[in-house]
């Protein structure tokens, strides 16, 4: 007999990944400082494996397997899903390394949030139902509270965590008042259920109407999305840049995910009424976002009303999905490659900041290309790519966007889409003119920058990984389009 059923071996990666959590726990109590490296090694080894464990799954379970008593599913989207999570944390463990040991920020207790927030995000990726929806979420939420106000001593970290926590409260209070409604309605919290009962003919009626924008409310939230947004600049400038990091990347995926277990495996028969709000939200979010990133001195928040845009165009590929194959694929391709390139960009700004000095603001990048032409390169292809600027990946993810509006009939909200864009471009190439194009500012600073080989190295990657997806994006596109199939 098989010490682990079928049953269990669906979830065998977030069991594995809570154990080691649990015995990375106890080990960073016992260890002393200067072993403090053991911490670290573990959690990265803890994040490979699970990886493997993920992947294995990919060829395991070739048809959606649904478990738990329907709480837990396990398809091409999770998987795929989970694997963008995964990758992405532990990129951002490497860029956080030197910047949390540099300020004194508990690292054992870092790590431990981090990886329990990961948990978090797998549990969503596998959500079956909206019951395991929310506590994904929540199991997501409360680290990051607790990660935004690590850096004790700082009172801007410590009055972003609140306004995190109370306004993250709030959108789980609209979340649940939403699927306490939908479950009134259809007298199911199953994601499946609902969709086959709504598929069979369950009246629109207003109180199905409410619960479904209720639970956008919620989910907009964990996007920063507009209206929802009034967090994002705050908590991206006000905590340290290494967990901003964090926050910026792995989260929008799995948010993305369970948008799509909503709005198209549970509410299908609704897209007529979600896509309305939907192509409000994206309209409101692009507007919103590039103009106000414009007037932004700080580079972090700029790059935080950048994010809000960016959720703006990720929306256009669900918008157009119910009328064009090319919408969801082209969304999860999007959000998987702007969490590749703003974790490489907040990576640079982390690298960048010294002991008790941030190096946040515009001015700070003026001649970046002669103090370290490589780190000033490898932020070029960023911006290129945040910009849609070709030959970098974002060039592609636009355009993939753009054309799944046209299938879709949606001509006019592309052209919108891409005038947005090049509104948007100004601000990303305002930073490449300050790189290569102006003097330091401040005479007295270092004019040799050194970075630990090691983090170049993830940083390279990055930047590399952000022009050669745009030079051959087919095979991240195919393994989007098959995953959403």
């Amino acid at each position: 007999m098989n010490f682990i059923t079928p049953l269990y071996s669906a979830a065998l990666p977030e069991i594995f990944l809570l154990c080691m959590v649990s015995l990375i726990l106890l080990v960073d109590v016992c260890l002393e400082e200067r072993y403090s490296m053991v911490t670290y090694i573990l959690v990265q080894f803890t994040v490979m494996a699970t990886f493997v464990l993920v992947l294995s799954q990919y060829q395991e379970y070739p048809s959606p397997l649904i478990t738990f008593s329907g709480h837990y599913v396990v398809d091409k989207m999770a998987i795929l899903t989970k694997l963008f999570v995964l990758v992405a944390s532990f990129f951002a463990f490497i860029y956080a390394r030197q910047y949390i040991m540099a300020r004194h920020i508990l690292r054992g207790e870092y790590y431990t949030l981090g990886l329990f927030a990961v948990i978090g995000m797998m549990i969503m990726a596998s959500a079956g139902s909206f019951l395991t929806i929310y506590l994904g979420l929540e199991l997501l939420s409360l680290p990051l509270y607790a990660m935004v106000a690590l850096q004790k001593e700082s009172a801007v970290a410590t009055e972003a965590a609140m306004k995190y926590f109370v306004m993250g409260a709030l959108a789980s209070g609209l979340l649940l008042f939403g699927i306490s409604m939908i479950y009134g309605v259809t007298g199911s919290i199953d994601v499946s259920t609902v969709g086959a009962l709504l598929q069979k003919g369950v009246p629109q009626d207003k109180a199905l109407i409410l619960g479904l924008i209720f639970i956008l409310a919620g989910l907009l939230f964990k996007l920063g999305a507009v209206p929802f947004h009034m967090w994002v600049p705050d908590v991206y400038d006000g905590a340290p840049t290494s967990v901003t990091l964090f926050i910026a990347s792995a989260p929008k995926i799995a948010s993305f995910c369970i948008l799509m277990r909503i709005l198209v495996q549970a509410m299908p028969m609704m897209s007529a009424t979600w896509s309305t709000v939907l192509v409000a939200v994206a309209i409101l979010s692009m507007f919103s976002g590039n103009l106000l990133a414009i007037a932004q001195t700080n580079i972090k928040r700029m790059l935080a009303y950048s994010s809000i845009a960016h959720m703006g165009y990720a929306l256009l590929g669900v918008i157009a999905g119910p009328n064009s194959a090319l919408g969801y694929s082209a969304a999860m391709f999007y959000i998987a490659t702007y969490v590749l390139v703003a974790a490489g960009a907040f990576a640079i700004i982390a690298l960048l900041s010294k002991q008790g000095v941030e190096l946040d603001q515009l001015e700070d990048y003026r001649g970046l290309n002669a103090r370290n032409p490589w780190l000033a390169f490898m932020m070029l292809l960023l911006m290129f790519s945040m910009a849609g600027i070709p030959p970098t990946v974002g060039f592609f993810a636009k355009l993939g966007l753009l054309e799944a509006l046209v299938h879709a009939h949606y001509v006019w909200l592309a052209a919108l889409a891409l005038l947005f864009a090049i509104i948007g471009a100004y601000y990303y190439l305002r930073i490449v003119m300050l790189m290569y194009f102006e003097e330091p500012h401040d005479v007295s600073m270092d004019r040799d920058i050194k970075v630990a080989p090691g983090i170049m190295t993830a940083v390279t990657l990055n930047g590399v990984a952000a022009l050669a997806l745009g030079l051959l994006p087919s095979s991240l596109i195919d393994v989007c389009r098959i995953s959403l199939g």
